[in-house]
């Protein structure tokens, strides 16, 4: 089977009184639009995992994350598309929610593993699976040069010029991949990233160790708003009026504090009047789901 999905991705811009005061050009790449459930990053990250995995006659995918993990619902949703069987190992104990529940339906199954255990995914992996050699490893989030060099690919359909590009942080791994983009094109851009973690400084070693090549970029670590998964009333209001006003749907966990930074920053006029800027919308909207109750 010829994994692959057609790429649907468009660019819009993003009109605002604070955008035309401050004289900035700000557009979206819709990656959330690439797929209903396998989007954005997601399917970047996956696709040519996916194809070792194939290269390799490998049938089960193992993979991570935890209880509201869109990587788990990705994965579970693209291996009923491409054939795969699929086996997600969830940190924590056993619960059930609208994520799992849509990893079930799309044939997943789940194994509930304790916090310290987990730490040690190999270990996890070889325990459950030791002996069976049609099961592929997938690292949580998908982490590995193939995500790297999937994430590189949303930079070849770029057909404009941007001044800054801005995308939302947790593994490293779409950072380092739109980066090496940027450098195989020999663009200008100056990529930002948003950690969504606390204390997110680290995330500079875990790009760094996914780039190639050595290249600068910036991050910007004071828009997690408590942690990973943590919001604030400011952040959910933040959300609401943004989704209200443009008819584009973000969640308070990746999307809505990578806008809310780039919306800050250009408040704060870190940005030079007539800059070009665009963020990437890296999908990831199933995580509303568990976030219901902050609405």
């Amino acid at each position: 089977m010829n994994i692959d999905l057609e790429i649907f991705s468009p660019v819009h811009q993003l009109n605002n009184k604070l955008f035309d005061e401050r004289d900035l050009f700000v557009y979206t790449k819709r990656d959330d639009l690439i797929h209903p459930i396998i989007s954005g990053n997601k399917w970047r990250k996956l696709k040519y995992l996916l194809k070792e995995a194939q290269r390799q006659h490998k049938n089960h995918l193992v993979t991570f994350g935890g209880a509201y993990s869109n990587h788990l619902l990705a994965t579970a949703a693209a291996a009923a598309r491409f054939g795969f069987k699929a086996t997600g190992i969830v940190r924590g104990e056993e619960v059930n929610n609208d994520t799992l529940f849509m990893c079930r339906l799309h044939g997943m199954k789940l194994i509930f593993t304790d916090r310290e255990s987990y730490r040690d995914k190999q270990m996890l992996f070889n325990n459950y699976f030791g002996d069976d050699d049609q099961a592929f490893f997938i690292d949580e989030g998908g982490t590995s040069p193939e995500a790297v060099k999937g994430c590189s690919e949303l930079v070849d359909e770029l057909s404009e010029h941007y001044d800054h590009i801005f995308c939302a942080c947790g593994t490293g791994a779409t950072a380092a991949g739109i980066i090496s983009g940027l450098t195989n094109h020999q663009l200008n851009a100056v990529f930002h990233g948003v950690p969504v973690l606390k204390n997110g400084g680290f995330m500079v070693d875990e790009i760094d160790k996914l780039l190639p090549a050595p290249a600068s970029y910036q991050i910007h670590t004071d828009y997690h708003f408590g942690g990973y998964g943590k919001t604030t009333d400011e952040l959910i209001g933040f959300v609401k009026q943004f989704v209200a006003e443009t008819g584009i749907l973000i969640e308070p966990v990746y999307t809505g504090k990578m806008f809310y930074a780039l919306y800050d920053l250009a408040a704060k006029n870190y940005f030079k009047p007539g800059s070009r800027i665009l963020a990437i919308h890296t999908g990831g909207l199933w995580g509303l789901l568990g976030m219901k109750d902050k609405f």
